[in-house]
């Protein structure tokens, strides 16, 4: 990235804030009319969403460096809340066994989430990029949407199975499996309109329209 371009940093910002409190929020099942998932599902959608805007604007490159952020954002949250789970709590503070209820569980969602993100942010990424050069710029929504149902499927057994498997019956992970990738893939889809606005906004804003000749995942530049 050697540009200094106006949007990025706030994004990055945004990205990391949205992952974070997903993870946490994903600590709870919960039923929304015909869907059951974890809470994280209601934010989480976008940060596919930000992957997008990323990759079609800034390219491989410029997504790349974000997902890397993220997942390390992810490492450091998840060590913060195990550490503090595990030092004694104040004898006058009573809700030691609520905390590790809920967030000393944290950890192995966020390892689930790790990967999953990793793998799912990548594939998405990847695929929209590839598509991107394919279609040489056109029709946006076949790469917002066709990037999302792979990174997403990726994304959501690798979480779901990752994070519950064992902890919640086997009834519940496959409605929750479904449900996740359905509401996720809906998301996605009604939000093109915004996702369109948004990345013309980028685009002018930046003066930015990279197309990828380069994949490489491992880099942090």
């Amino acid at each position: 990235m050697n540009r200094n371009y106006k949007l990025y940093d706030f994004t990055l910002g945004l990205f990391i804030a949205t992952l974070i409190i997903s993870n946490i929020a994903s600590t709870k099942a919960l039923i929304l009319g015909p869907f059951t998932f974890d809470g994280g599902t209601i934010l989480f959608p976008i940060v596919y969403i930000f992957g997008d805007v990323l990759t079609e604007v800034y390219g491989f490159k410029g997504a790349r460096r974000i997902i890397w952020l993220g997942f390390f954002a992810l490492i450091l949250m998840s060590v913060t809340l195990w550490i503090v789970g595990k030092l004694p709590p104040s004898p006058d503070w009573p809700f030691q066994q609520a905390y590790e209820s809920v967030l000393m569980n944290t950890p192995r969602i966020v390892l689930a989430s790790m990967i999953a993100f990793w793998f799912g942010s990548f594939f998405n990424s990847y695929i929209l990029s590839k598509m991107k050069n394919l279609t040489k710029g056109k029709y946006l929504w076949t790469r917002t949407i066709g990037s999302t149902i792979v990174g997403e499927l990726v994304d959501t057994l690798l979480f779901c199975t990752i994070a519950f498997y064992g902890v919640w019956s086997n009834d519940l992970l496959f409605k929750v499996i479904i449900s996740n990738y359905i509401f996720k893939i809906l998301y996605e889809t009604i939000a093109t309109p915004i996702t369109y606005k948004v990345i013309s906004l980028f685009k002018k804003t930046e003066n930015e329209d990279v197309y990828d000749k380069e994949y490489k995942v491992f880099s942090l530049e």
